[in-house]
């Protein structure tokens, strides 16, 4: 199974969509990993860099309808090949969730007010902050349990806070099989 997890990016925004999470100009490269340079180069966020700020990242929290758009899978794999395995928003478009979990990552839906809390415990603003008195981004733990609450463990120097989801049984043998194919290799 893949790891799930690592310093957090932070995207304050709803609606990032999967012309911004990779480019449509990048669609006719031959391989995934010719993809990975070019993840969120066209997002516009205030202070957002993608080149320095996608560096070493496991994990995105970010707001509602992310992955809206085209459907394409080509959105989740530039996601993947730069390490990033889990998403956590207050919601998907519909057909990007599946494809995060046909390549057997995490799409983990939270409610606004915890998505909220979690920006205004964990985000990191700049070079210090209460949360970040040395300016360190956040790091996400994840546990997966099969038939029961998995667990997301938020931590900062600061803090600690640990938040129970759920998968549903299907979305949890993907997860655990690394993906669709993989899961019809070995049930079919």
């Amino acid at each position: 199974m893949k790891h799930f997890g690592g310093r957090v990016l932070f995207l304050d925004r709803d609606d990032i969509n999967t012309d911004e999470i990779i480019p449509a100009r990048y669609l006719t490269e031959n391989t995934r990993e010719s993809l990975k340079p070019h993840i969120l180069e066209d997002l516009r966020l205030a202070g957002f860099d993608p080149a320095r700020d996608c560096a070493d990242r496991g994990a995105i929290v970010t707001r509602g309808n992310f992955g809206c758009g085209s459907s394409r899978e080509h959105a989740p794999w530039v996601l993947e090949q730069n390490g990033i395995n889990i998403v956590v928003a207050s919601s998907f478009a519909r057909i990007f969730r599946q494809n995060m979990l046909n390549c057997g990552m995490i799409p983990c839906e939270l409610a606004p007010e915890t998505i909220d809390a979690l920006f205004a415990e964990f985000a990191c603003r700049g070079a210090e902050s209460a949360a970040f008195p040395s300016g360190e981004a956040a790091e996400l733990a994840v546990t997966i349990q099969s038939g029961g609450p998995s667990s997301l463990v938020f931590k900062s120097a600061a803090r600690e806070k640990i938040i129970p989801f759920t998968l549903s049984g299907f979305e949890n043998a993907l997860i655990e099989a690394g993906g669709w194919v993989d899961y019809a290799a070995a049930k079919y």
